[in-house]
């Protein structure tokens, strides 16, 4: 009878060798992949956080400039002074100052301040130039009544006086008139100005009476309402 005779395996002791050794042959090839992970992780992290700080570099510098406020130009002060108000040449208001108008200058009828005062008259009814009734304004037109000259046109009754002024005769004749020489005067404490020159011009002449002694005054003044003038009231 034939005997089969059992395979021989290897001692036991053996194989616990080869498993032990097995190990210490692979550990280094697991830590070169590790170190090389290692590696490539630290590298990839290192690149990935300088990106991120390059990134919040460039942020931070974009809102510094952002929020940065823009220097506005201060405004340019006006250089062009205000033109100074001119100033008229006019005489002083009553009660003292000057007044921002020109005062109103009235005609005193026969250099009477106390009668009948007019302002730039039409004289329909006659504007009795002297006291005495002799010399009158008549239908007048007014083409300038300021504060410092009126000048007007119209017509002029005159007394020839003859045989004397009572019983002389009117003559009507055209004439230019100029108002001038305004003065203040002052009555119950308030100023009113009148003028104290009338100077005449006679376009078409004067009738042959009132010729030598017999001209007429030209121009006529009112020393009266001159020595009343006054400065201030």
């Amino acid at each position: 009878m034939l005997r089969l005779r059992p395979r021989s395996l290897p001692a036991l002791p053996a194989r616990l060798a080869l498993l032990a050794v097995l190990p210490l042959a692979l550990a280094p090839l697991a830590g070169c992949t590790s170190s090389s992970s290692s590696a490539t992780g630290g590298g990839t992290a290192t690149a990935s956080v300088a990106a991120s700080s390059a990134a919040a570099s460039s942020a931070a510098a974009t809102s510094a400039s952002a929020s940065a406020p823009a220097s506005a130009s201060p405004a340019q002060p006006a250089t062009t002074p205000a033109s100074p108000a001119a100033t008229t040449a006019s005489p002083v208001a009553a009660g003292g100052g000057t007044s921002p108008a020109a005062p109103e200058v009235f005609l005193a009828e026969g250099g009477d301040v106390r009668g009948t005062s007019v302002f730039r008259p039409a004289c329909a009814s006659g504007c009795g130039l002297s006291g005495d009734g002799t010399t009158a304004l008549w239908n007048m037109t007014w083409t300038a009544w300021t504060s410092t000259q009126a000048s007007g046109a119209g017509t002029e009754k005159i007394d020839d006086c003859n045989p004397n002024c009572a019983a002389g005769t009117l003559h009507a004749v055209a004439v230019r008139v100029t108002l001038s020489n305004p003065v203040m005067v002052c009555a119950s404490g308030k100023g009113t100005w009148y003028w104290t020159r009338v100077t005449f011009t006679w376009p078409n002449g004067l009738p042959a009476v009132f010729s030598g002694d017999n001209a007429p005054t030209n121009p006529f003044n009112y020393p009266d309402v001159t020595a009343q003038q006054a400065t201030s009231c």
